[in-house]
């Protein structure tokens, strides 16, 4: 079978190899009908996360088919259409019982302490196969698993695998709530997720703060008052729309790549060296915890290296700020998120940008890397997993945005029937 595979820092490519098979009784394999790239997989790709094992499938976000499933998978049938959440768990020990699904005590083969595993992830996370293939194992796939209803789209559930929950996550980690003024900083797609979220839970007032176009207007469309920091200084920007006191509530949704200020990674590889953590601090956590309003809350879903150690420690003692953060749980949102799409509540295939055979995976990854404009989710489809519950390749440009934005209300109802309009 055909997967994307991880050789070194900067090389990745599209490599035949073997079909994974059952091989626990808890496994299921899935035949993947989407899968999608993420700005984690970019973290290793640029080595800003290392320590990734050398003829690792890349991906943690897939839908697929289940095709076998081990003698104690007992919830799910052959032929089912699940969605799969991006971190692993066994659903017995007691974190997963209290819904800590992300810091799994059993999951992990590197031990109790080695924290959360995740689908291609570094040698750490347990250096699992990922999702970005034709077929793949799924170990605990009685927890590991999510029934999809049959409304509910490839380009809807391919959202719900990961970055709609993470984005949930976050605003549930700041502590959003009815009346809250909200800063996003990163309006990615996980950003775009925590703007959206932030709104369902309440938000009054939610700021997205980037420094790319098109994110910024996707953000803008959600209702989200823009800030672009390369034209003005967000904190600055934030106190005097808040009446000098700031937002209550701020999520990071960056991570690592904001220690990278002005494509900082770019600048380390035409120097030929790997960044190193400490080569710049976390620009968008000081932004964070400047721009907080006193006794504020700080949700922190961005990925960050175990290696790194810099944190405005100081200022947010002093104001009193309360801070949350970590790995999402994905499998304990997921059902619920399933209900808000049922009910209309929320689309996340508005977030869907690009649909692209697995064949262009790795030029899908360049154009994603680059950060060219409009790419901002992507979709890898195995031509011949299709199950025909998604759309065709696409590419949205400017002109057909512009007339799906005047028939849709963003991440809401549309009016729009063409699967994964914005």
């Amino acid at each position: 079978m055909k997967a994307v595979v991880f050789h070194d820092i900067g090389d990745i490519r599209l490599d035949d190899v073997a079909e994974p098979q059952v091989l626990a009784s808890t496994d299921a394999v899935i035949r993947i009908t989407a899968s999608a790239i993420c700005g984690t997989d970019l973290h290793f790709v640029r080595g800003t996360v290392g320590g990734m094992r050398k003829g690792t499938i890349l991906g943690h976000e897939a839908v697929g088919i289940v095709e076998a499933l081990g003698s104690d998978v007992r919830n799910l049938n052959i032929g089912d259409r699940v969605v799969v959440p991006s971190t692993i768990a066994c659903g017995n020990c007691s974190y997963c019982r209290a819904g800590y699904y992300a810091q799994c005590d059993v999951a992990n083969p590197n031990g109790k302490q080695a924290g959360t595993s995740f689908y291609g992830g570094p040698e750490i996370t347990g250096a699992f196969h990922g999702l970005q293939a034709e077929m793949a194992r799924i170990p605990f796939a009685n927890i590991g698993l999510v029934k999809l209803p049959s409304e509910i789209s490839d380009d809807q559930a391919i959202l719900l695998s990961d970055i709609f929950p993470t984005g949930y996550f976050g605003a549930e980690l700041a502590e959003v709530g009815s009346g809250d003024t909200v800063a996003v900083f990163g309006a990615g797609p996980v950003g775009q997720f925590a703007i959206a979220s932030a709104k369902l839970l309440g938000a009054a007032r939610v700021f997205a703060i980037d420094h790319l176009d098109d994110r910024l207007d996707m953000a803008r469309r959600q209702g989200a008052e823009v800030i672009n920091f390369d034209r003005e200084d967000p904190v600055e920007t934030l106190r005097r729309l808040t009446d000098g006191i700031g937002v209550d509530r701020a999520i990071d949704a960056v991570g690592v790549d904001a220690q990278c200020p002005a494509h900082g990674h770019a600048a380390h590889q035409a120097e030929g060296r790997q960044w190193q953590p400490g080569d710049a601090p976390e620009q968008a956590l000081q932004w964070a915890v400047e721009a907080l309003a006193k006794a504020g809350t700080l949700g922190i879903i961005g990925v960050y290296p175990q290696q790194a150690r810099e944190f405005p420690i100081g200022q947010a003692m002093n104001k009193n700020l309360s801070v949350n953060m970590g790995n999402c749980n994905h499998r304990r949102y997921i059902p619920q998120l399933i209900e808000m799409v049922q009910a209309g509540r929320i689309d996340p295939a508005k977030i869907l940008t690009q649909v692209k055979p697995m064949s262009d995976a790795i030029e899908a990854f360049k154009a994603f890397d680059r950060r060219d404009a409009g790419w901002i989710k992507v979709q890898l489809r195995p031509a011949k997993n299709d199950a025909g519950h998604g759309s065709e390749e696409q590419v949205h440009d400017d002109a057909a945005l512009d007339r799906v934005i005047a028939e849709a209300d963003p991440l809401g109802e549309s009016r729009s029937k063409k699967p994964g309009s914005l």
